[in-house]
Order: structure tokens, then sequence, then C-alpha cells
């Protein structure tokens, strides 16, 4: 039986049809961006403090500035009300009273050198926004501000959920029909979200699409590195990232024109319904009904591609059949995933390189961002500087390998978050470039880990075995933000050390992993089992080789 990748180099590996199903699930990538940092903007906290009734007619009256208002009437105000106190007590005085003396209001109320007793916000928070978010809505502040964090953890918890099933789903039932189902599911729990009249709706909507959302995006990156040749897989998966990237952007320009959270939230929600239209636009991968001994509907497919591409399937391949007819036909079962000895060894290596690589890609954008000025701005930094890492990786990785790549952009990382660390903050420029830098390694990990995973699993396993080891990356989400702000509580810069630790161990058990750049994806378990084999077998026949020119 002739393998697909034979019968790609025929119909063509990344001719227009290939390029054209990229587009499209490019447009999928893109739409990802908002449910995965869209709380960035969604839930910002402005400044805010403590509404006290009659002190606005107060402050008319005395012809107080909002300054010297704010001096008067707002605990522990030192120009920025940055205190705990400022932002979430307020004096327990009677703003009523008769007789309060505008060069000394408090003094006279309470009497001079007192201590002035303070107590909860029992009016609510004036906010120092133009806008609205989740927080300033639902007043997501003070003794309620964790419910904030437990907004996103339930999308990664969702995330993470989503992984486990959406992937068994995929590769039970087909990359297609999987995609169609998460695209709406997501788009009807996004709709719903930005009209939730209440905090517990907007978490239960949000959960629903953290559910399908990251497990249809990765559906997707499976599909199309199916698609392809094998020489084509690394450009298709970068193109297919810098689409993610690209949707940032497009988020940021959203958030700069619609400050409000809930139409916002409809704008990057409605065009997903648009996706809908990958019934007619997408076939289902042939590898997969390959897999599943399809063959007539593989056969079909192969034809569409061939047609796409202005070719012809050789005479030779158009009967696809399989070797052994009375096969049953494969099941992924997450016991695949540990029962032989090599892929037991991708799985865990694996689900550790996307732990790390979420911890340290999140945290790197949190711990920059504790002292953030301009949030658009920010935030538009901290997209830009991924681009540059992909064209690095479209340069190297066919050149270099996705393993030493793989481990030198974890080494990057790890030196940068160390100088970042030791810097003093006087050398503001300097530190600001090693954090860059460290953001830059960290987005290759990232790249390489997607381009990597899928080519080390078997066909009828690939999808589970990608969803379920990146996983973990849905766990690093969970942790990353009390690793950030609670070590940062004890030293700015001990999160950084943290960091360059557990990337730095990355970047030696990637090596452990074997070497994927221009080989064929496994269609098997012995496939898979056999890739250590298969590079050091081509070592020993170019050795043997050598030896025999010699003599």
């Amino acid at each position: 039986m002739p393998a697909l990748d034979d019968i790609l180099e025929q119909v063509g590996e990344f001719d227009f049809f290939q390029k054209k199903v990229l587009f499209v699930l490019c447009l999928l990538s893109a739409t990802f961006a908002p449910i995965y940092v869209g709380i960035f903007f969604l839930g910002f906290t402005p400044e805010h403090r403590c509404f006290s009734p009659r002190v606005a007619e107060l402050s008319q009256r005395c012809g107080w500035s909002l300054e010297e208002q704010l001096n008067h009437t707002v605990p522990e105000w030192d120009g920025h009300g940055a205190s705990f106190d400022s932002r979430c007590r307020r004096y327990e005085v009677d703003w009523n009273a008769t007789g309060i003396s505008c060069t000394d209001p408090l003094g006279s109320l309470v009497g001079s050198g007192s201590t002035v007793p303070l107590g909860p916000c029992r009016d609510g928070w004036v906010y120092n926004s133009p806008g609205s978010s989740l927080v300033t809505e639902f007043n997501l502040v003070c003794e309620d501000s964790w419910k904030l964090d437990l907004f996103q953890s339930c999308v990664n918890a969702g995330f993470f959920i989503g992984s486990m099933s959406i992937g068994y789903i995929a590769d039970r039932f087909g990359r297609k029909l999987c995609l169609l189902v998460t695209v709406l599911i997501n788009a009807v729990s996004g709709v719903l979200m930005a009209f939730a009249p209440s905090y517990t709706w907007t978490v239960t909507f949000r959960l629903i699409q953290g559910l399908v959302s990251k497990g249809g995006w990765l559906t997707g990156y499976v599909l199309i590195a199916e698609f392809v040749g094998s020489d084509y897989r690394r450009a298709a998966g970068i193109i297919y990232q810098l689409a993610f990237t690209l949707g940032l952007l497009i988020l940021t320009a959203l958030a700069y024109a619609l400050p409000h959270w809930r139409w916002l939230q409809l704008a990057v929600t409605l065009p997903s319904f648009f996706l809908l239209l990958y019934y007619w636009c997408l076939p289902e991968s042939p590898r997969w009904l390959i897999a599943q001994k399809q063959n007539d509907e593989a056969m079909e497919v192969i034809k569409r591609i061939a047609k796409g591409n202005r070719k012809k399937p050789p005479l030779s391949f158009q009967n696809l059949s399989s070797e052994e007819e009375d096969r049953e036909k494969l099941k992924p079962s997450f016991l695949d995933l540990v029962r032989t000895p090599q892929i037991r060894k991708y799985t865990f290596i694996l689900m550790y390189s996307w732990f790390t690589s979420s911890v340290l890609y999140q945290g790197l954008i949190m711990h920059m961002g504790i002292a953030a000025g301009n949030m658009y701005l920010d935030f538009l930094y901290s997209a830009l500087v991924e681009f540059p890492a992909a064209f690095i990786l479209l340069l190297t990785l066919d050149r270099i390998g996705r393993r030493h790549t793989w481990a030198a952009a974890s080494v990057m990382t790890g030196a940068a978050c160390l100088i970042a660390a030791s810097l003093p903050d006087s050398l503001y420029w300097l530190k600001m470039t090693a954090a860059c830098l460290g953001r830059m390694g960290i987005t290759m990990c990232y790249e390489i880990i997607c381009v990597a995973n899928p080519e080390l699993y078997p066909t009828f396993l690939r999808n589970l075995g990608v969803l379920v080891c990146s996983s973990l990356c849905d766990l690093g989400g969970i942790i990353t933000p009390f690793l950030v702000y609670r070590l940062a509580d004890l030293w700015h810069e001990l999160p950084l050390v943290i960091f360059a630790v557990i990337v730095l161990i990355n970047s030696g058990l990637v090596l452990l992993l074997p070497e994927m750049k221009g080989k064929a994806l496994p269609e098997t378990i012995e496939d898979a089992e056999n890739l250590h084999r298969q590079e050091r077998s081509k070592e020993k026949t170019i050795y043997l080789h050598v030896l025999t020119s010699e003599v």
C-alpha cells in the first residue's frame, strides 16, 4: 500500500489546495487569541476608591479640586491611591453633618488628633476608567478580587478538561466533526456571555468556551499537519501560530476601540459563526480516514486535493487499500500514551515542556506587567515580539532541526531570565532587553512544541496525544498567577529565577526526543517506537559508507 506521503508527492505537498486549507484554519487560530488572553482587557482593574455619599456635594460647596477632595476624604491618599485602605476602606463619618470645616473636615467631625475609624465600602466604588470591565460591572475588587482569579481559573480548567475529551472525539469520530462542534459551542457560549446577567452566568459561559476552544484550536493544528507533506509541516505550523499572534494584534485594536467589555466580547465572538462554513470548505483528514480503514473516503479526499492542485493522482494510487483489510479499526486509548517505552518517554517529556512553555509564556507577560503603564502598548509590544521568533524558526527548524533549536531557545530563555533578575532597576533598558529576549525564546519554545508534538505520535493517537500533553499547559496557566504575584511579594525578581530553573531543565529533556526533521509522520505505534532506531540506523549507514569509500 502506498503511504500518504508518497501520494502527496504526486498530487502536491503544499500547493493551492493545502494553502487554502491553511488560510481558513488560520481564521480559527486568530479567534482563539481573545479567549486565551482576553482577560487582560475584559478583566482589567482600574484605580478605584470607596463611594461616600454626600462627598460630592461637600466638595462642590467647599470648592475643592479633585485632588483636594481625595486628600480630605480618602484614607491614606498619597497622590495615586495605591494602598489597600485607599481602595477598599472609607472613613466612618457622617458627611451630612452640619458645620464641617472645608480646611480640616475630619478634624471638625472627630476632633483634632483623634483617630478616624475606617470601614468597608458599603455603597460601592468609584472607578477611574472611561469604559467598563468585569471588575467594574460586578465590583470584583477588595474582598471580592478573588472572583477575577476564579474567572480565569475556570477558563484554564475548561482547557484542561476539554483537552482530554475533545482529543478523544477528534481521534474517534474525525477532525472535521470535532471542529464543527467546538466552533458552534464556542460561538454560542461567547454570545451568551456577552449578555450574561450576573457574575455566575458569566463564569459559566466562559467555562463552556474553555471546554471547547483550545481543543478546537489544537485539532485545527493537527488537521493542517496531516494535509501537508513532511517538508512543509514546520512552515504550516508556524504560520498557523502566527495567525494567533495576528489575533492578539486585532484584539488590542478592538479593545482600544471598544472599551466596554460586553461590546468587546461580542466583537471577538461573532466572527466565529463564519467558521461553520468549514462544513463545505474543509474535507476530513485523509490520514485519519486511512487509520480508520475508510479507504474509499480517503481516496475521495486525495482526488479532491489533486483536483485543487490541478494534478491527477497516478494510476497506481487509484485503488488505495490496506495491507490488512480484516484488521480491526485502530481506536485511541489513554493507555496507548504510556504503554510502550518510547511513546511513554515522549509523553512525559512533552507534558513537562508544555507546562514549562505555559508558565514562562504567561509568567513573563505578568511579571513585565506588574508595574504596567499603558496597557494597550504593553500588550502590543508583548505580541509584536512573537514575529521575529517565528521568522527565526522558519530559517532554522529545517536546517538545524527541532531538538537543538528547541534546546537553544530554552537556554536563551533561562539565561535572559537570570540576567534580567541580576540587573538593577537603574539599567532599565538593558533589563527590558533581557526580558524581551526571554519572551522571544519562550515563544520559540511554544511554537516548536506545537510542531514537534504531533510528529511523535501515530496517526490514530495523534490528536489525543497532543491534547493530553498540552493539558499540562493549562495546569501551568492555573498556577502561574500565584507563582508570579506571591513570589514577587518576597522578592520582585524571584519569579525570574524560578522560571530560569524550570526552562533550563527543559533544555536538557528535549534532547532526549528523536529528531523529526524530514521524517514521515508515524502511522502506527511501531513506527513511533522506531523513530530513534531510524535515526541510529541512518547514522550507521553513513558511517559504513564512509569506511567503504576509504577502502
